[in-house]
This record gives structure tokens, C-alpha cells and sequence, in this order.
């Protein structure tokens, strides 16, 4: 083995650059090596990124084109509670369409009977996992979020609320936009009117 003069001595990377190791000659390495340091900045990124995006509260209200808001300055914030939501079309609730508006304007009884078999489901579904925990304090209030559009006729909004009391929801709040803010869909400034 020939001895060398000592000298500069360069990483691994640089020692087959063509300026500071021993140039082009030489047989490439078939293993590679892996670079940690941009790998652990990527992951940083990716996790600072997801923890400033991640909303702890949650979407309580699903906005959508086919319902714009009415605007109310005494407002406050919407609790997590099943929401009916109120198109020009259709009724749905969590997803569900249970009636379509005109099939609604053109019957003549007050309650929507889809609607509030599915809300008494959901009380049911409610209070069956509250009774297997013990000790449980958390008791039915009641409280159920109508999301309507704000040129739904006054005639089916009653309907839909007559439907959640039948069903035992009885602390209706309805889901506004707080006057002053720009409400645009997407936009979280979604707020409830006791």
C-alpha cells in the first residue's frame, strides 16, 4: 500500500468530483448514500404544515353552494349537533335526503315524517351509547343546527321545525353568517342564532 502525503481530505460525495477528489476515473459505487439532513427537513415541513392546517374544533356546519346564509349580528359560536340542512331543493340531514322542497310546499300536513324518524334514530343511537357508560352525566339536551338557505320559504322552515320538536330537539339554533364578515363558501364564520 503506497503511503500518501498528507492533505486536504474530502467527504465521500467530494472525493470524485471532478475539482477537489481524484477526477472521473474510477468505478461508480453501487451503494448510495442516503442524505439525512433534507430528508428530516422535508418531514419537518410536511408536519408543521399539517399542524397548521388542522382545525381542533372540527367542521361542525358542511358549506355549500346551494345554501348562502343569512347574515345576523347577535350571533355565537355553533356547537357540534346534527344539522338539517335546507336547499332551495331538498331537506337532507347528515347527508340524507329525507324530502325535496316541492314535494314539501305541495303537502298540506306540519311535520316531515322522513326528517323525524331519522332524528328520532339518531336520539335513540345518543342515548343508548350514553346508558352503556358508567357514570355518565351527559344527558339529551336536545339541541339540533338548521341550515337553511336564506330565501327558503318560511312555510318549510316550519315544517322542519315542527318535525325536530316531534322528534324531541327542541333547542333549535339556526346557522348564520356574523354580519360584517365576508362570507364567502369555504369560509368558517358560520354562527348560530338562539
Amino acid at each position: 500500500m503506497p503511503i500518501k502525503a498528507p492533505g486536504k481530505r474530502y467527504c465521500k460525495r467530494l472525493q470524485h468530483s471532478k475539482v477537489f477528489g481524484h477526477g472521473t476515473h474510477g468505478h461508480k459505487s453501487g451503494n448510495a448514500d442516503v442524505l439525512i439532513t433534507p430528508l428530516v427537513d422535508m418531514f419537518v415541513i410536511i408536519v408543521l404544515f399539517l399542524i397548521a392546517n388542522f382545525s381542533a374544533t372540527g367542521e361542525v356546519l358542511m358549506m355549500t353552494k346551494d345554501i348562502q346564509l343569512p347574515e345576523a349580528v347577535n350571533v355565537k359560536e355553533v356547537e357540534m349537533n346534527p344539522v338539517v340542512m335546507v336547499s332551495g331543493e331538498e331537506v337532507s340531514i347528515s347527508g340524507n335526503v329525507v324530502g325535496r322542497v316541492q314535494d314539501l310546499v305541495k303537502e298540506e300536513y306540519l311535520n316531515i315524517p322522513a326528517l323525524e324518524e331519522k332524528l328520532r334514530d339518531m336520539k335513540k343511537q345518543f342515548e343508548d351509547l350514553h346508558a352503556m357508560a358508567e357514570g355518565n352525566t351527559n344527558a339529551f339536551k336536545g339541541d339540533v343546527n338548521i341550515q337553511a338557505h336564506k330565501e327558503v320559504e318560511f312555510a318549510i322552515i316550519k315544517r322542519v321545525m315542527f318535525s325536530c320538536a316531534s322528534a324531541g330537539y327542541n333547542n333549535i339554533n339556526f346557522a348564520t353568517l356574523q354580519k360584517g364578515e365576508a362570507g364567502a363558501p369555504g369560509e368558517s364564520t358560520a354562527a348560530a342564532t338562539p
